[in-house]
């Protein structure tokens, strides 16, 4: 199977010093990267049975050309089914390159942050089809604050470094609570502080120097956990800041729309 080379493209998570993850994140990767791989292969012989098929329909063809002109129904059922295989065809291709594309920016990715999957800090995986790079609130905030701690904005660093390299990306940061309910004047419910922590680390990487034009800060609350709320472990994992990668509108599937 050929193997696309490092490309850059972006659903990641980065879990630093005091997160109470403690699975293998590079085996995680590696796990991931072996999906992938064993779905392009999947693509690749689809694609491959397509090809037999409409060469066996194109002899097809030629035998009802050379034969007779009275089989006119038939030569064009066959020629429609030729057709049809043809446009399966492109879509396996098309299937297949974007698979191949979301290998090489995940190996991209991971090869950029080698030191700190080493170390253990750095998990790399997709979430809901999109890669995103995760840090802990406890790392960034204090409890029930909005200010980027010392240790927060050193993270942070360190997460812009690598995204400045992924030219022409977009990202959105997402702020998670868990499901602990949180009321005071500043901060009247957890959607509020979500949406306030999103913000300040938008404008943490802003002063980094990310472009304006790349960024958005969205709030969750509690509404998009990570893992049950019913343990102190749980609740720290939902307790997060999500820089999601936006996919280019190529990396999406094309969509057909129906004429009126």
């Amino acid at each position: 199977m050929k193997h696309v080379a490092l490309a850059v493209l972006l659903s990641a998570v980065l879990v630093l010093p005091g997160c109470l993850v403690k699975k293998s994140t590079h085996q995680k990767a590696l796990d991931h990267i072996s999906q992938l791989e064993g779905r392009i292969a999947q693509l690749e012989k689809e694609e491959a049975d397509k090809k037999q098929a409409i060469a066996e329909l194109e002899k097809r063809l030629a035998e009802l050309d050379t034969t007779t002109r009275t089989k006119e129904e038939e030569l064009s059922r066959v020629r429609g089914e030729q057709q049809a295989t043809v446009a399966e065809l492109e879509e396996l291709r098309r299937q297949r390159d974007a698979q191949e594309k979301r290998l090489a920016a995940y190996r991209d990715l991971q090869a950029k942050f080698r030191a700190l999957v080493d170390s253990g800090k750095l998990q790399i995986g997709f979430r809901n089809g999109q890669m995103v790079v995760k840090l802990p609130s406890s790392i960034l905030f204090a409890s029930g604050a909005s200010e980027l701690s010392a240790a927060g904005k050193s993270a942070l660093g360190e997460v812009v470094k690598v995204l400045l390299e992924f030219k022409d990306r977009r990202f959105l940061i997402a702020g998670h609570t868990d499901n602990v309910p949180i009321k005071t004047r500043k901060f009247p419910n957890n959607w509020v502080l979500s949406t306030a922590r999103a913000v300040s680390v938008l404008e943490f990487m802003l002063e980094q120097g990310m472009p304006p034009e790349s960024l958005g800060a969205a709030g969750y609350a509690d509404q998009d956990p990570v893992a049950p709320n019913d343990s102190e472990p749980n609740k720290e994992l939902n307790r997060r800041i999500e820089i999601i990668l936006v996919p280019n509108l190529s990396e999406l599937p094309q969509l057909t729309v129906d004429q009126p």
